[in-house]
């Protein structure tokens, strides 16, 4: 093993990764899983697989290398579905003015392959560094998050860590966290000839939709200097089962977008206090009938944190000129490392603007920069004392 980053390789392992149909839903993971703990496994890591469903398991991975911070590598292996519109077979790694073309190139399988190259490289540098490195490498982030839940829910230590998502390898310390309700609204049924009779579900609900609305400008006037301004909005309405019939019911989902110090309990009181007041002033007879599966919660880590400190000199060292520090609109799963201490940023090749759409691709020179950035990014933060920068 070379203490510097073999391209060839690195392109080869994404090409593996890529032709591994994980495609979630239904996930598929399994393919992709075998291939990392085989290559994990390669390196002297001692790896293991646990299921968190039928054929959906998580990589985790461990090396303990003396007295120090236990570190974590973490990326998904699911990818969104492939749908249509590519320009090549979407699990056929494709290079083309140097750029390579594939689902999940960037999202997040590129930022898989680069973590494992860096893993290759420190466990050639053991001499360099003294902790725990762990490679965990999940299940299910792009619906529940259920790999990363599963994870933490036993609360292993984890002290930093890097999370793998489409960054074009800049800093990331933020990102927002999102909740689905799915609302009922109730009426009373009559025939559409004498709508009288009836209580339309669908006026009813149209009252909750302004409120929301409003809601929504509301939680506008706050911001966060990274994220912008929390939101409220609607995604999909559902009401009425014949064509001659006054709806009985009438179901919304919204999509509510938080930020990092708004939790998951303070907001499940703003809808019921929402409805409550639906209820009052307009009569509106509505309950939340489920919480949709989201990825989860907002969180943030501090601008002065060593690992973010630590990330950024990386980054700059190897070509990346932002040196700004940025949020994520989306989500991900730093916030469940985050909930068991771990102090961790968002990391890897790629821009998220073309993650989930047809072509996805990873620049060639970013995927080969970012296994560099995640090397020394543990080579600084897990400094043997003596062995010098």
């Amino acid at each position: 093993m070379e203490m510097s980053p073999d391209p060839v390789g690195l392109i080869d392992t994404l090409a593996r990764l890529v032709a591994a149909n994980t495609e979630n839903p239904p996930g598929r993971e399994i393919e992709a899983a075998r291939y990392l703990a085989d290559r994990l496994a390669d390196f002297g890591l001692a790896v293991e697989m646990r299921d968190i469903a039928d054929g959906r398991p998580n990589v985790v991975a461990r090396l303990d290398n003396g007295p120090g911070p236990v570190f974590a590598f973490n990326s998904h292996m699911d990818v969104v579905p492939a749908g249509s519109g590519w320009t090549s077979d979407p699990f056929t790694l494709r290079r083309d003015a140097g750029r390579l073309f594939g689902r999940g190139a960037c999202d997040a399988k590129g930022p898989i392959a680069a973590m494992l190259e860096a893993i290759r490289m420190l466990c050639a540098l053991r001499e360099r560094w003294s902790g725990t490195l762990l490679a965990v490498f999940v299940v299910d982030e792009e619906v529940a998050s259920r790999g990363a839940r599963a994870f933490v829910r036993d609360r292993p230590q984890v002290d930093l860590c890097v999370v793998g998502e489409p960054t074009s390898n800049t800093v990331v310390v933020a990102h927002k966290g999102s909740m689905r309700p799915v609302v009922r609204v109730r009426g009373v049924p009559a025939h559409s000839a004498s709508p009288d009779k009836g209580d339309n579900a669908l006026y009813k609900a149209a009252s909750l939709l302004l409120m929301i609305e409003k809601r929504h400008r509301m939680l506008a006037a706050a911001s966060h200097p990274l994220l912008g301004s929390p939101s409220l909005t609607v995604t999909r309405i559902h009401g009425g089962h014949a064509d001659n019939v006054v709806p009985d019911s009438c179901e919304l989902l919204l999509d509510r977008r938080m930020l990092p110090g708004e939790s998951e309990d303070d907001v499940r009181i703003q809808f019921e206090k929402l409805l409550a007041e639906a209820k009052a002033l307009h009569g509106v007879d509505a309950e939340i009938v489920e919480y949709r599966a989201t990825t989860g919660g907002a969180t943030e880590t501090r601008a002065d944190h060593p690992v973010v400190l630590s990330a950024a000199k990386s980054a700059h060292r190897h070509g990346v000129h932002d040196d700004a520090l940025h949020g994520l609109q989306g989500a991900c799963d730093l916030v469940h490392f985050r909930s068991i201490g771990a102090q961790g940023i968002v990391l890897g090749p790629g821009a998220l603007d073309v993650a989930h759409k047809p072509d996805e691709f990873v620049p060639e020179d970013e995927l080969v920069a970012s296994s560099l950035i995640y090397r020394d990014t543990v080579l600084e933060l897990l400094q043997r004392s003596g062995a010098g920068s």
